[in-house]
């Protein structure tokens, strides 16, 4: 019962932390060095730009995910009914939090359940991959799937941040082919999600061969979850130990050219550390077929529905408004070709050519 409360708990810290602390990695995500080529003479008529996507069989009005969150609390119900309103007025992606605290917790099944908000928007589910380690199996993800009516499962990868907290789940010995496992069996797609800290070449490559349908790369320059545990240590020891790795990871954009140069084949979902629809414009003409953002959307629904809906329109205004200026009508219209880069980061080897 203590390790239940503990869960629970834990969920309604970071939830608070995200909320009122300044959570920000060290590092930024490389955004900064990519403009696009404005066009002056773009030929285009701003009604007429066309944002519309069809992704897992869901239609959506813009390239956007409200990016996995929260749940598993009565705060993090009301705001997960706002995001969920929001995202089926304005016809976007969204995820929950991790449901593990559901699955183990019957009474806050209902924190997630969105559905009833949200009847038409395209939903991702989301577990812990390492659970998959301590007892976790198919059926699970089954049931974390089924509990919330998800088009797509996430499992998400969180080893530096397990390694952080108190009695963390450690063990990922082996665990890409538990995940290939599920990737095979799930009737529904698989999406792999970092939390916060990036994904290398390496690690894309291994997820392609396990079979899944999508990597978000979720790189570091936004929240770091390393801050996040700091802020809730219990002891000097372990603020220390989470202190040091508030510069962790591999940002946004290098993540995006990992899985473009290892995993050619899979989709890109484009989070961490994106602040607009400006940095999602940037990352779907690097690649990225969706562009995620949590922290903009939290603070908006913190205050409202309302709130949340207008954020959402901006930020879908945003990238309408890029598109126009640098010549793209369509989404297939945003290619590297509209970028320039001020002073090339990391990422700087050659695209593969499509």
């Amino acid at each position: 019962m203590k390790k239940d409360t503990e869960l629970v708990n834990r969920k309604a810290d970071h939830l608070q932390i995200n909320l009122e602390k300044d959570v920000r990695s060290a590092l930024t995500t490389g955004l900064e060095h990519i403009h696009f080529t404005h066009e002056a003479l773009p030929e285009l008529d701003l009604d007429r730009i066309d944002t519309h996507l069809t992704l897992f069989g869901r239609s959506l009005a813009a390239p956007i995910l409200i990016s996995s969150m929260t749940g598993g609390t009565a705060e993090a119900e009301t705001l997960n009914l706002r995001l969920a309103e929001a995202a089926q007025s304005v016809g976007v992606a969204m995820g929950v939090g991790s449901q593990r605290a559901a699955l183990e917790h019957p009474d806050q099944v209902r924190t997630f359940q969105v559905r009833r908000v949200a009847p038409d928007i395209l939903l991702f589910a989301n577990l812990g991959a390492v659970q998959l380690n301590y007892g976790y199996t198919l059926d699970h993800c089954l049931r974390a799937v089924e509990m919330i009516e998800a088009d797509a499962l996430i499992l998400h990868l969180n080893p530096l941040q397990e390694a952080l907290q108190p009695d963390g789940n450690v063990n990922f010995a082996g665990l890409s082919k538990k995940i290939e496992t599920i990737a095979r069996a799930l009737p529904v797609p698989l999406i792999v999600k970092e939390v916060g800290w990036g994904i290398s070449e390496r690690t894309a490559r291994i997820l392609a061969e396990c079979g899944v349908a999508a990597i978000d790369v979720a790189g570091a320059g936004g929240t770091s979850w390393s801050q996040v545990e700091m802020h809730r240590a219990p002891n000097h020891f372990l603020r220390q130990l989470a202190a040091t790795f508030v510069g962790w990871g591999i940002p946004t954009v290098d993540s995006i050219f990992n899985v473009r140069r290892a995993a050619p084949g899979v989709r890109i979902f484009a989070s961490g550390g994106l602040k607009d629809g400006l940095d999602i414009a940037k990352c779907l003409a690097l690649g990225a077929t969706l562009g995620g953002m949590a922290g903009p959307f939290l603070k908006a629904a913190a205050h409202s529905t309302e709130q949340a809906v207008d954020m959402l329109r901006l930020t879908k205004r945003q990238i309408e408004v890029a598109m126009f200026a640098c010549g793209a009508a369509t989404l297939a219209d945003l290619t590297p070709e509209k970028l320039r880069w001020s002073d090339r980061p990391l990422a700087n080897a050659p695209l593969p050519q499509e």
